[in-house]
């Protein structure tokens, strides 16, 4: 038999309101619920429109990405369908379009809500670029911030600007809305090329070396996050100590801040009445020509980590068999 609900906003039943979110959360559902409910209007226009996958945590349990809604979504949750090549199946996503559907995520302990560059109408553009910052193991955030000035100045150079938010895990992004008229492939392009030029600026701070053990401590200026990828979206909560918040900061205020310094039991009176993320997001920004073109020539960093790590075996076998 369902347990009785502990509330109801906007006809979802919400249960089990007072149990820890996870080990370490610091915060209960209710916390989660509340926070999600406060900043809806915020954080939806992040999602609105746009293939979600989140990552829900169950009591006792690790916790997972969902990409696929459960059979037992209400039918009032949007869906949309997508052929994932990997995998060689349909995919139905929700579209996390209103409240109400909020909601219900953070019922089902949703607590990460990752949304694609993409909206469903428009499969083959991206509305904007990602540089998502990744520093190196420990408290680094101080190297992220760093890198994301760097990211900035390249934008700068590049006649162009973007928005900075905390990831709320160790690193940030960097956010670059743009015009529809760029391809899928030329906005991946620019991404690369953006990264090369922030690498340029200071090689003793960022790096593009895709695989870890080449990047000897600096930060990864990560350019992949293109074509059908995600990434968290401002204002989502993130399962880590604390449940802290991916949290839009500004340029001005980033190397005062750190991840930590945004949570599901703070970011509410941090907040107040204001939309940060709305407020410094550029409008959407022409691609200059020569940065498109630097870019086209980059090599995608993944493809060439995998004939690396090939290569690289390949002479560790090489090298095991003259040892014999």
């Amino acid at each position: 038999m369902a347990s009785k609900p502990d509330e109801t906003r906007d006809g979802v039943d919400l249960t089990n309101l007072d149990q820890p979110l996870f080990d370490g959360a610091e915060a209960t559902k209710r916390d989660l619920v509340d926070y999600l409910d406060a900043v809806h209007e915020r954080i939806l226009p992040e999602l609105r429109e746009r293939p979600l996958s989140v990552i829900r945590i169950r009591p006792g349990q690790p916790k997972f990405m969902q990409k696929n809604v459960p059979k037992y979504t209400p039918d009032w949750v949007k869906t949309v369908k997508v052929w994932a090549e990997a995998s060689k199946r349909e995919v139905s996503y929700a579209l996390c379009n209103d409240r109400r559907t909020l909601l219900w995520f953070a019922n089902q302990r949703a607590v990460e809500y990752h949304p694609t560059l993409m909206r469903a109408d428009r499969w083959d553009r991206v509305t904007h670029l990602v540089l998502d910052l990744d520093p190196p193991e420990g408290e680094t955030f101080a190297m992220a911030v760093q890198a994301a000035l760097l990211v900035r100045q390249a934008l700068t150079d590049s006649g162009l600007s973007g928005a900075v938010k905390t990831s709320g895990a160790k690193g940030a992004h960097v956010i670059v809305p743009i015009v529809d008229t760029v391809s899928i492939e030329d906005a991946a392009a620019a991404t690369r090329a953006i990264a090369a030029r922030a690498e340029k600026i200071d090689p003793s701070i960022a790096t593009t070396a895709y695989i870890k053990e080449d990047r000897h401590g600096k930060v990864f200026v990560d350019s992949t996050r293109s074509g059908g990828a995600t990434v968290v979206a401002a204002y989502s909560p993130r399962v880590r100590p604390g449940t802290t918040v991916s949290y839009p900061v500004g340029w001005d205020d980033l190397e005062s801040v750190t991840p930590r310094d945004f949570t599901v039991r703070n970011a509410i009176q941090l907040l107040g009445d204001a939309d940060p993320w709305a407020d410094q997001l550029p409008a959407p920004q022409d691609l200059p020509e020569d940065l498109l073109a630097e870019g086209r020539a980059i090599p995608v960093a993944r493809v060439v980590a995998m004939h690396e790590g090939k290569r690289r075996k390949r002479a560790r076998e090489a090298e095991e068999k003259s040892d014999e």
